[in-house]
């Protein structure tokens, strides 16, 4: 768990960010402020095999930014760029935003050390022996929820999101459900939606008949304790509220 906050980080701990190894493969999900300072102390850039940012707001792209100076000035040692995927539209407007401060070379700043895709939602995407699955969430811009899976054991990512069937369809049966929980449950009715309260999370766990929940991307505002305590009253099954530098095996 590299970052665990919503787009306000709580102290000391950064925005969304995960990071995925299996059978020698390396994934960060999400790349949020502050986050890209926790993935040096949990690896090293040499064994990153990919990025895969859900949508493309600050909170969950932002630290690309810190890592390409890090690629490029740094001392990993690499024979192949990093695979960044990015949804669709999103490489343009990191462009866009790169060259508000690099404007010399906004056309390779990035690409020089990123190879840089758009992954289709309806598609699988492969990395290695990890395949992942998209569907879509209801957040305020597009966004894409993830399922990882390898061998038979698999975690799925909500990203941002309200209460969706589409992200409960994605996480049918999985062994770990990261699901967002920034809203108070006084906030649930607040429109229009485009996040989840811990109870709202522990119903698309339910739905979903997942082994574990994990609920993550939350203010300081909520008190860990008392979010447990709500989404344990609508899923029984094992349930932890996410911290930076958590670590889980399936």
């Amino acid at each position: 768990m590299l970052g665990s906050s919503c787009s306000i980080p709580r102290p000391g701990r950064a925005c969304s960010s995960y990071l995925v190894q299996y059978a020698g493969a390396t994934i960060a999900a999400d790349l949020g402020t502050g986050s890209f300072s926790n993935l040096l102390a949990h690896g090293s850039l040499s064994d990153l095999d990919a990025v895969i940012i859900s949508h493309m707001h600050a909170d969950h792209f932002l630290d690309v930014v810190p890592m390409r100076y890090a690629l490029k000035y740094g001392n990993a040692r690499r024979s192949r760029r990093v695979l960044l995927y990015l949804p669709p539209g999103g490489e343009d407007l990191l462009r866009r935003l790169t060259s508000a401060f690099h404007p010399e070379s906004s056309a390779d700043f990035m690409s020089e050390v990123f190879d840089i895709r758009a992954y289709d939602p309806q598609a699988a995407l492969e990395v290695g022996e990890v395949v992942v699955r998209f569907a879509a969430t209801r957040h305020y811009i597009a966004t894409y929820a993830m399922r990882f899976e390898a061998g038979t054991k698999s975690l799925t990512y909500s990203a941002d999101t309200a209460p969706e069937d589409a992200v409960t369809r994605l996480a049918r049966g999985t062994n770990l459900f990261i699901c967002e929980a920034t809203l108070s449950s006084a906030a649930e009715v607040e429109l229009p939606l485009g996040h989840s309260s811990a109870r709202q999370a522990a119903e698309m766990a339910a739905a979903a008949g997942v082994e574990r929940l994990l609920l993550t991307h939350y203010p300081l505002t909520l008190d860990a304790a008392a979010m447990a305590a709500e989404a344990r009253e609508r899923f029984g099954g094992s349930l932890q509220v996410a911290d930076d530098g958590f670590s889980y095996t399936l």
